[in-house]
């Protein structure tokens, strides 16, 4: 039977990790932002408090890495900490939602601002189609195009927002616009900081989807600490330039009073057709982040297969390609599906807060992982450690799960759906562990 090939290294990771976190979120959230909290000095706390988060979960994939660099990445570990329900419950809400409507939203929103651009005359959902249908392809050719061609749009992205960051620092800074008269919430200024970081820390997830590609890492105890650190780190500078440009060129009451602060800069700085590049600049962005998610989610649902808790048929590996290339191709073929369907912004809303359910059962994985070796004189000594553990693995569960109780109290319904959508993963999961047992 053919297996999986390690052919990706730590620049590789570092990469993945940064084209798993940025989207085109970057390129409008420091506005969402800027409408919670009124002052730069808060804005720019805001997500220095997002990127230090960022950091402490990169450092806690980073340990859950080099103790359990094991097959499937988050999946893995929530299986060998709990129990694989919990673990096909993850890779159910990947599937079924959060990748699938992720990848879809980005597909049409690359259409929405390509066919402008270009001048063609073509309803997006079609071109989303075939975006996502050439992406499965490039991915079902080997992990090599898959990651190469990751890697070279996250490259293009970097260089862009670069270029939007020195542009925005010599560009003619836009006339003071009054901020916006918003109230702060009962809760005064704190109230309103944890109104903003809702946003910010949304904008920097997306490092943890790095763990699914253990399989295809070489050494990846070794590789993956460093691909997540590198990577969370780049994505921090970058994102703090951002927003430090933005204030600087548009003012808090500026960048509070436009939905699109990134083309209001570019404007500034070349006019009419300012706008036009930064609108190509976001179309790139949303590509590379497809191509990210097309890239690593597959492996998830792969590994399942090859637990006995999904399709079988997933767990097969092309003897020329070494790629499960059923995983890849039900994953493209799903996120077609929700394109073509147009429900995938509703989707998203149901369970923004999932991702955060599970990263918080991350963090107790660690301290399960963390005792278990400790009671076994056999266990490796990991070659990353978590900066100030416990504390500070308590400190990101608190986060995390508080960022899931502010979505519940906010929007309950679409908590209670996401609830839902995950749930519905038990029967399922019932399923096929009793066709194991009878096939056993």
């Amino acid at each position: 039977m053919s297996t999986l090939l390690r052919r990706l290294g730590v620049r590789d990771a570092a990469l993945i990790v940064m084209g798993g976190i940025i989207g085109s979120g970057i390129f409008m959230n420091p506005s969402v932002v800027a409408r919670h909290v009124h002052s730069v000095w808060a804005i720019m706390l805001a997500w220095i408090i997002g990127g230090a988060v960022a950091l402490l979960g990169g450092g806690l994939f980073a340990e859950l890495a080099a103790r359990r660099p094991h097959d499937g990445g988050l999946y893995a570990y929530i299986r060998d900490a709990f129990h694989p329900s919990l673990a096909f419950l993850y890779g159910w809400t990947l599937l079924l939602v959060s990748q699938s409507g992720g990848m879809a939203a980005s597909a049409v929103t690359f259409a929405a601002y390509f066919a402008p651009l270009t001048g063609l005359h073509v309803d997006p959902r079609i071109l989303a189609v075939l975006t996502i249908g050439g992406f499965t392809l490039i991915n079902c050719l080997g992990v090599r195009e898959g990651a190469s061609t990751q890697n070279v749009f996250m490259a293009v992205k970097i260089a862009a927002i670069g270029a939007f960051v020195l542009v925005g620092l010599f560009a003619p800074h836009a006339a003071p616009v009054a901020a916006v008269a918003t109230a702060y919430p009962s809760g005064g200024v704190l109230a309103a900081m944890g109104l903003a970081l809702v946003p910010v820390l949304f904008a920097y997830s997306g490092w943890q989807t790095s763990s699914f590609m253990t399989a295809e890492m070489k050494e990846p105890a070794r590789t993956l600490p460093r691909g997540l650190i590198v990577g969370v780190a780049g994505v921090v500078v970058l994102y703090l330039a951002v927003n430090a440009v933005s204030v600087m060129a548009l003012g808090t009451g500026g960048l509070a009073a436009t939905d699109t602060p990134a083309s209001a800069i570019a404007q500034l700085a070349f006019g009419p057709i300012g706008a036009r590049i930064m609108a190509a600049v976001v179309a790139l962005s949303t590509l590379g982040f497809l191509s990210n998610q097309m890239l690593v989610s597959p492996r998830v649902y792969f590994q399942m297969a090859s637990d006995g808790i999904f399709f079988r048929q997933l767990a097969w590996v092309n003897a020329r390609t070494r790629v499960p290339v059923l995983a890849i191709a039900l994953q493209g073929s799903i996120a077609i599906a929700v394109a073509v369907s147009n429900r995938y912004n509703a989707i998203l809303n149901y369970v923004t807060s999932i991702d955060y359910v599970f990263f918080g059962f991350a963090a107790l994985a660690l301290f399960v992982f963390r005792a278990r070796d400790a009671r076994d004189p056999q266990a490796p000594a990991p070659g990353f450690r978590m900066p100030g553990h416990p504390y500070s693995t308590a400190l990101f569960l608190a986060v995390a799960w508080g960022v899931v109780a502010d979505v519940l109290f906010k929007a309950p319904r679409d908590g209670a759906i996401g609830l839902g959508i995950l749930l519905s993963g038990l029967p399922v999961y019932a399923i096929f562990t009793r066709r194991r047992r009878t096939s056993t």
